[in-house]
């Protein structure tokens, strides 16, 4: 009896084939399972506890030139904040030199007539010296002294008797990130940079490690297609790279107690997507270099150095001067760590959601689009 010919059938036997071999080369392979596992919980554990925008610790110098109730009333007010370090002397002279080595955060004056000017009702203005090298830290020192002293009048009117009514009262309302944690919206950042790198590590490897060891020549010999090349080179790493991202979830709700808000399927969607996309660009690198040294190196120059610089990770794209925020809608981890903050803090906003996977999926596409141009089923 003869049989027909079916080409479906041959068609998914050689894809399962390429499957099989490409899974057990990783299962074989301690480097992938090392990239996949150790990695991203190295790196969030990095990102997790060193990268933060949150005061903690703040030395200050307090200058007293003349102690009196008053500036005795307003050093208690000042140590009573529990991120200030606050060291005394009556003499800014002996803070200089600490505050230009790095030491001191910033130094605070009270002149020899602050009481009196307080006490005839003049204005009795402090000075605040802080270093403006670094200017988010100066303004953030700034503005803690500012509520310091606008906390201490209060108290000193009231404690006169008189009543403070200021014309305008805020009440401010915190939505998503109540605690005002930075935490909360870097962690699901750094998810998005590890996955990055991840993902275009894997695959960048891959069939550059193909052409150095000579078995490409092989997988050539065969009758083997583009796009079964691909999906057989893609799926393992696809499959590793969606258990890095859940470990990375884990890691941040049990670990650092960032709460999520949103749904798990949205989020296996979102990193899915993600996950093509940067897979992609690991596959380009790894056809276009055929050299897992210049593939690794690319990977890095390409993927993660733009996902950290270009993705508002740590730097705000809308304060980056033209043509930078334009650079950054090529980025895909830009997308994926707005889709991942959205989830962790907001819930399920589709209207964000949805044109973040439009982008990443267009980007990913285009990925996908030029590394089947540039493989080759043909020796040279």
């Amino acid at each position: 009896m003869i049989r027909r010919h079916d080409p479906g059938r041959a068609l998914g036997l050689r894809i399962w084939g390429l499957i099989r071999k490409e899974t057990r080369q990783v299962a074989r392979d301690p480097s992938s399972v090392l990239i996949a596992v150790v990695l991203p919980l190295l790196l969030l554990v990095l990102f997790g506890y060193g990268v933060s925008f949150d005061p903690r610790r703040i030395s200050i110098g307090l200058v007293v030139e003349q102690p009196t109730a008053e500036t005795g009333s307003f050093t208690t007010s000042l140590r009573s904040v529990r991120f200030f370090d606050v060291r005394t002397s009556r003499d800014r002279r002996a803070f200089e030199a600490a505050l230009v080595a790095g030491r001191l955060n910033g130094i605070v004056v009270l002149e020899a007539d602050f009481a009196g000017r307080a006490a005839r009702g003049d204005t009795a203005p402090i000075q605040v010296i802080v270093d403006g090298s670094d200017p988010n830290n100066a303004d953030l020192v700034r503005n803690y002294i500012q509520g310091a002293w606008a906390n201490w009048l209060e108290q000193e009117a009231l404690s006169l008797g008189q009543q403070t009514h200021p014309p305008v009262v805020l009440a401010p309302r915190v939505w998503f990130n109540p605690g005002v944690s930075s935490h909360h919206y870097l962690v699901p950042g750094s998810i998005a940079i590890i996955l990055t790198l991840i993902g275009a590590l894997l695959t960048a490897l891959v069939v550059a490690r193909e052409w150095e060891r000579g078995t490409m020549e092989a997988l050539l010999a065969t009758p083997v297609g583009v796009l079964e090349l691909l999906i057989g080179k893609l799926v393992p790493y696809f499959a590793l790279g969606l258990g890095a991202m859940a470990l990375s979830v884990a890691t941040a709700v049990l670990l650092f107690e960032v709460p999520f808000r949103g749904s798990f399927l949205l989020l296996a969607l979102v990193g899915a997507v993600f996950l093509f996309t940067a897979l992609g660009q690991g596959l380009l690198l790894s056809t276009v270099t055929r050299n897992q040294l210049a593939a690794s190196h690319g990977a890095l120059l390409s993927a993660f150095l733009p996902a950290f610089i270009f993705s508002g990770f740590v730097f705000e794209i809308n304060s980056m001067p033209w043509p930078l925020p334009w650079i950054s809608t090529v980025v895909p981890a830009r997308y994926f760590i707005s889709s991942l903050q959205t989830l962790f803090l907001a819930g399920n906003v589709t209207s964000v959601i949805g044109l973040d996977l439009l982008a990443m999926a267009l980007i990913g596409s285009v990925f996908f689009a030029l590394t089947a141009l540039k493989t080759k089923t043909r020796l040279e």
